[in-house]
């Protein structure tokens, strides 16, 4: 069975009334908790709700695309405040796979308490990780394939 156009319409329109009402309603809580709405957070919010990305670097290189002048630490401070007023959740997000040889810039963000940002390369992240298990007694006679890193409630 073909769909007709004038269906399809509807159905998109649907799809667009139901992410701006997400959208306005998000919007409203991020102005109730003082947060400003600049441009940069409408963008990244945007990239949020209508792209499928699995990774705060996915939503970073989407939003890099649309504005070059978007930070990292933009980009993670405005999914911490998204998750924080329960508007997303993060859990299972992040799937980091760098080799010794990688050379992406920010592989890995780590974001602490104080509002401060280091931003490891994929080969320091890796060095990080197998230093880490050695130092904790862990074998490292083989090559990390992926890290995946669970969200805890238990980290505020």
């Amino acid at each position: 069975m073909q769909m007709t156009a004038a269906k399809e319409l509807e159905i998109n329109n649907v799809d667009f009334h139901h992410t701006n009402m997400q959208r306005d309603i998000i919007l409203q809580q991020l102005k109730a908790r003082g947060c400003r709405i600049t441009k940069q957070r409408k963008m990244l919010l945007d990239v949020i709700l209508n792209e499928d990305c699995s990774s705060c670097k996915e939503i970073y290189y989407k939003a890099a695309m649309k504005d070059k002048h978007i930070g990292t630490a933009t980009v993670y401070r405005m999914i911490n405040i998204l998750e924080e007023i329960g508007a997303i959740n993060r859990k299972n997000m992040y799937k980091i796979a760098c080799g010794p040889e990688c050379e992406v810039k920010d592989a890995c963000v780590i974001e602490f308490d104080d509002q401060t940002v280091i931003e490891l390369t994929g080969k320091t992240w890796n060095n990080v990780v197998q230093e880490g298990l050695a130092a904790m007694g862990y074998p490292v006679n083989s090559r990390i394939k992926s890290v995946t890193v669970k969200s805890c409630e238990f980290s505020r």
